[in-house]
């Protein structure tokens, strides 16, 4: 039997110009080891900085959050971060609003061996939110002072949002993985994000995370007033492993920044943008505010803080997932004291201490004396940036922590 010949002849290039199907392509995405933030050619005393940001009623002193995590933020140092200018946001579906006496859930995670943390972070967050408990957390805050900021889950905003509204809460933030405005589901209505903001009226809502000019553009126009930036670059998540999605925080951070402007030009509102997460070091607080973000949002850097809710352990939010869970524990120890983190005085030669103190330092070193200005500054691709010449300082310092 004779099989015909398979035709080969390779499409002309007039052919190929007319053909629909085109190869996937590939764009480079940078993260913060990959860049460099370039002096201007004016600087500024220190002194004149003033990195602060605004976000609804509040401006902040500093442009810095703790992140919505059990072992990042309870109660009291939602409190401790308004003391010092900046804020901390209480995660609703965590163990606060779950058991009334959370202390003793915290350390039953954090005596946990290794190989069993992700099986007990599972079963204790198996118990249901307690609904009088989402306010009381709120009125807990507000009664020591503290700047209300608090997150659930799209799939539970419209439960929590009203009672946090009732108890005083500041500011609301919608917060998962990844976040749009279109969702297809197979539920009758899912969350709808205007409504959302019409319900909540004088309450802003910030939504995330998202990495998309597109996606971005059309959170803003449901009137939110605030988005997170950042798929899975946080220390103990681990989307981008489990799930293979996510971008570089600096290109994530000036796509997205992009969309900030655009809508701003298109209608007069400014969106703050918030890089979240994957940030260790002042340097790279200040690569993100140069990238564009107006804020950042700091994990593991504040759970390494003295008396932190986790013990010196860090946990992300779908850590707890009972099929899939995209977290992990990460033991971060407990070296410093909030106020040394932001502001020093520090004799750590890493950056890990001390990052408004960096900030300020690298805007004035580009002639910035506000975030706005610090966004005009010039950046360059350098990944060599961080090891140029270093090799004595990587071989006898960082090895021993200093």
């Amino acid at each position: 039997m004779v099989l015909d010949k398979v035709a080969t002849t390779k499409p002309s290039d007039e052919e190929l110009e007319r053909m629909a199907a085109r190869p996937k392509a590939l764009q480079n995405s940078y993260g913060f080891d990959d860049v460099a933030i370039v002096p201007g050619s004016v600087t500024t005393n220190p002194d004149l900085v003033k990195p602060s940001f605004t976000l609804g009623a509040h401006t902040f002193a500093i442009p810095i959050i703790a992140s919505s995590m059990d072992g990042v933020v309870d109660p009291k140092f939602a409190v401790k971060m308004t003391q010092l200018g900046g804020m901390g946001v209480l995660n609703l579906d965590g163990v606060w609003t779950r058991y009334e006496d959370a202390e003793g859930i915290l350390e039953e995670i954090a005596d946990a061996d290794l190989e069993q943390a992700t099986a007990v972070i599972q079963r204790v967050y198996g118990e249901p939110v307690k609904e009088h408990l989402v306010g009381q957390r709120v009125e807990e805050i507000k009664a020591d002072g503290g700047i209300a900021i608090v997150a659930g889950t799209p799939q539970n905003t419209k439960k929590f949002a009203p009672v946090t509204r009732e108890a005083g809460t500041d500011y609301f933030v919608v917060a998962s993985t990844v976040t749009t405005a279109r969702h297809v589901s197979s539920s009758l209505k899912g969350l709808q994000l205007d409504e959302l903001v019409g319900e909540m009226t004088d309450v802003p809502i910030l939504v995330g995370n998202t990495v998309d000019f597109q996606a971005t553009l059309e959170l803003m126009e449901t009137g939110i007033q605030g988005v997170l930036v950042g798929v899975g670059p946080g220390a103990a998540c681990t989307s981008r492993e489990v799930l293979g999605i996510g971008m570089p925080q600096v290109s994530a951070t000036i796509e997205t920044a992009y969309a900030r402007d655009v809508y701003y030009e298109r209608t007069g509102r400014y969106i703050p943008i918030i890089t979240d997460g994957g940030l260790r070091t002042g340097g790279d607080v200040s690569k993100a505010i140069c990238a564009g973000a107006d804020a950042v949002m700091i994990g593991s850097p504040f759970a390494s803080c003295e008396g932190s809710p986790g013990r010196g352990f860090h946990w992300g939010m779908a850590t707890p997932h009972s099929a899939l869970p995209r977290g992990v524990r990460v033991e971060v120890g407990q070296s410093h004291t909030a106020e040394r983190l932001l502001f020093g005085p520090t004799s750590k030669t890493d950056g890990t201490e001390n990052l408004v103190g960096a900030l300020t330092t690298s805007m004035a070193a580009c002639g910035a004396r506000t975030i706005s200005e610090f966004h005009d500054a010039r950046m360059i691709i350098a990944p060599s940036i961080k090891t140029e010449g270093k090799i004595y300082q990587i071989a006898q310092t960082r090895g021993a922590g200093v």
